[in-house]
């Protein structure tokens, strides 16, 4: 695989709390961007590895060569089933195996998708969830957008405020209140065992390509999605790897990677 087909950037939000010195910020006028597309999707960010399935292998951030990690073992084992099936599709999702800074107590899959990419063209939400449902994989948790942004938009001179105000009215509460709670999946902070979330993700529902003129940014950043992270979010590819523990899936729902089965079912 080439390197430039890897998954590309997403940029934090303005707002967004958890950001370093290697991250960048959606550009000025963003916000108005975003309420004119005629349709977005809230869903929850979690904490897991970047993973790739697709007809050559499993990959992780880099599409140069598979993965070889012992924490995507049990994605190798999937792969295997499903790779005459994906064609020309790669599935990219949160590989949930490997405890990072958030663990999660209501776990149902090591692998939560969160888009497909098809050619040069990044399917709608729609098309992602009929994909995953088809390969029997969840999608990140989706949070019901009762509010549009594109009603509540009007020329201001503070865009990031209407962003806050159009999460707090979606939410119930501001975006960082909601990262100190368990999130849709109990997550929690393994080392405290405090209620935490790691952020969201906003994205156009209809199918783009990965930069489309948009929204100015760099030809390797996404322009119809953007992330927000907790101010607490802490990078952990050094040290996770070092001592990383194999995440648990829910007491309710166990999934084998062939399918679900439920406890107490034959």
């Amino acid at each position: 695989m080439n390197e430039s087909r890897k998954y590309g950037r997403t940029l934090h939000g303005q707002i967004s709390l958890g950001t370093t010195s290697d991250d960048r910020l959606m550009p000025n006028g963003y916000v108005k961007a975003f309420a004119d597309m005629e349709q977005l999707v809230l869903t929850e960010k979690l904490d897991g590895q970047n993973n790739c399935f697709n007809k050559h292998g499993v990959f992780a951030r880099s599409h140069t060569s598979p993965s070889v990690h012992p924490w995507d073992k049990p994605m190798r084992e999937r792969w295997e089933l499903i790779k005459n099936d994906l064609k020309e599709l790669e599935i990219f999702g949160e590989n949930m195996y490997g405890i990072h800074s958030i663990a999660y107590k209501e776990l149902e899959s090591y692998f939560y998708v969160f888009a497909v990419r098809e050619g040069d063209r990044w399917l709608s939400w729609e098309e992602v969830k009929f994909y995953a449902a088809l390969l029997d994989f969840p999608t990140v948790p989706e949070i019901e957008i009762t509010t549009t942004l594109k009603s509540m938009y009007k020329e201001v001179t503070n865009e990031n405020k209407l962003l806050a105000d159009w999460l707090i009215k979606n939410l119930g509460m501001t975006w960082e209140e909601s990262t100190q709670t368990s999130g849709l999946l109990g997550g929690f902070d393994p080392e405290t065992g405090h209620s935490c979330s790691e952020g969201f993700v906003i994205r156009n529902i209809d199918a783009y390509q990965k930069n489309d003129g948009v929204i100015p940014v760099a030809i390797n950043e996404f322009n119809n999605l953007f992330k927000l992270v907790r101010q607490a979010h802490v990078k952990t590819n050094i040290h996770w790897t070092k001592t990383w523990k194999a995440a648990s899936l829910s007491d309710y729902t166990k999934y084998n990677w062939y399918g679900y089965e439920h406890l107490g079912m034959p």
